[in-house]
């Protein structure tokens, strides 16, 4: 039934873990970069120390048990599967919140700020602050089913969000996100303003116009060379997945190594870590973010996002009270002057001293704290 709402617990076979191990110490590894660094991509040494404690160090099964903690449910829209997780609030008149994932992310990015935004008390903050949260996994991400026809960009998926905030019966929330999270946020905040208390972003993409560009401040040439850099250097994933997921899906999807080492660059790129981001982050919450897309088989499906939506503008002007937050390792952090010419009602605009791309998993406490002072001026 399409409204139905199931619930969901992940259980992962053991012989699906079985021939993860079996996998893993079958690898053909590559000969060592010929550079000292990462110009050439993940080092061959840092690669295959993560994948040995990924076979014989990882504890799936401990993992599988935090991410079953929280209660999941699976419901149909317009007749494609979605997981996601709803947590909610001891408070009966919190908000209820959507908090939304990009590439190369997952709903793991959020488990350690869900029990602060849920249950503000039980962490040293105002009960006032609450939220019911509702972490949805993308269209061909996770949990949630591949789409198998096309359609499926960020448009739609905001118009999903619509509809099971509604079906949960939320009739007012707040929408959060990064990366194509933030580009589902800003739809939701485009097609269901009636709804929607207001939005907050930790990636906003605007672009400067040919007037900004004859005037730019020090901090904004410095995010025209950090867009510049990311350009001839950090894309290619990007074109590749925008043009031909289906191709580099097959490599990903055989190959657990090679799936760890795609995602893992963009941890090292785009994360404040100090170039080690398996130190900083820890070598457990990296691989549950891979296992989400390894178990799951999203390798190709979770890249078609880009195909769909990657060379769509981004139109319509969002009239919603928005906050944002820019955090310091972002790929690309737009001017608040560039952003208001899209977002006519900035309610909050912050720029972080720490924290890069993936900020809830970053810079837990802050992304909570962000959350709090933007939504308590429009609650």
């Amino acid at each position: 039934m399409e409204q139905a709402l199931v619930p969901f617990t992940v259980a992962i076979s053991d012989a699906d873990l079985s021939n993860l191990v079996d996998r893993l110490h079958r690898t053909r590894w590559p000969e060592a970069e010929p550079v000292a660094d990462w110009s050439q991509g993940v080092p061959l040494d840092y690669l295959q120390s993560l994948c040995a404690y990924w076979a014989d160090g990882y504890d799936w099964r401990a993992r599988e048990a935090r991410i079953n903690a929280f209660a999941q449910f699976k419901t149909s829209i317009d007749s494609l599967g979605v997981h996601f997780l709803h947590v909610r609030s001891p408070n009966a008149d919190a908000l209820p919140l959507v908090l939304t994932h990009g590439w190369p992310g997952s709903i793991v990015e959020f488990m350690d700020v869900i029990g602060p935004l849920t249950d503000p008390a039980a962490h040293g903050g105002d009960p006032a602050d609450a939220f019911h949260v509702v972490c949805p996994s993308l269209p061909g991400y996770g949990f949630s089913d591949k789409p198998t026809a096309t359609g499926w960009g960020v448009e739609r998926i905001g118009q999903a969000w619509a509809e099971l905030m509604a079906r949960l019966g939320y009739d007012r929330y707040g929408a959060q996100g990064g990366d194509w999270g933030a580009a589902v946020t800003t739809n939701i905040g485009l097609t269901d303003p009636e709804h929607v208390a207001g939005i907050h972003l930790n990636m906003v993409t605007a672009r400067p116009n040919a007037e900004d560009l004859a005037d730019l401040t020090d901090s904004e040439q410095a995010s025209i060379a950090s867009l510049q850099h990311y350009q001839d250097w950090d894309s290619g994933y990007s074109k590749q997945q925008s043009t031909r997921p289906q191709t580099v899906g097959y490599a990903l999807a055989d190959s657990p190594a090679g799936q760890c080492g795609w995602i893992l660059e963009k941890f090292w790129s785009w994360t404040d870590t100090d170039g080690d981001p398996v130190a900083a982050l820890g070598a457990d919450r990296i691989l549950d973010n891979v296992m989400l897309y390894w178990l799951s088989g999203t390798a190709a499906s979770s890249a078609r996002l880009y195909w769909e939506s990657f060379r769509r503008g981004r139109s319509g002007t969002v009239e919603v009270p928005t906050g944002v937050s820019i955090f310091p390792k972002e790929i690309f952090r737009a001017s608040r002057r560039w952003a208001e010419r899209q977002f006519t009602d900035i309610r909050q605009w912050h720029e972080l001293d720490a924290g890069g791309h993936f900020a809830a998993f970053e810079q837990p406490e802050t992304f909570v704290d962000e959350i709090r002072s933007f939504f308590r001026l429009v609650r």
